[in-house]
């Protein structure tokens, strides 16, 4: 099934007065739900769909409680996952303290499967 796409019009946030350019946007084809992936898992193993979720809660708690303890997490062919963090810049090292982080956030570097698939898409431009 392809990707559906639409266009959207962006200005050059370097040059305000440059005349917009149309760009493609990915629209959304619905959700998965850890409920629908549970259900999902289970109808393709023996275990009941309540077990899978109850697996996937699980590693979400997991990856949460490691990625706290500033842990890589990594889901072998899926990814992994690493807290980033942004910091105002000082002049020496001795300067860098805690209080200069301004941002964290949470890296997905997706495994060899997931890349393969982004290669393999094809696109439909929604009506």
């Amino acid at each position: 099934m392809a990707i559906k796409f639409k266009t959207q019009p962006r200005k050059n946030p370097q040059d305000m007065v440059a005349p917009e350019k149309f760009y493609a946007a990915a629209i959304g084809n619905g959700e998965t739900d850890m409920e629908a992936l549970a259900e999902m898992i289970s109808y393709q193993s023996t275990l009941t769909d309540t077990d899978c979720y109850a697996v996937l809660r699980s590693l979400e708690h997991n990856i949460i409680s490691e990625l706290n303890q500033g842990r890589i997490v990594k889901l072998g062919s899926l990814g992994n996952f690493q807290v980033s963090i942004s910091s105002e810049g000082k002049v020496t090292p001795e300067e860098v303290t805690a209080t200069d982080i301004t941002k964290s956030r949470i890296i997905f570097r997706p495994g060899k499967k997931l890349r393969k698939l982004l290669s393999n898409l094809s696109y439909h431009k929604a009506s």
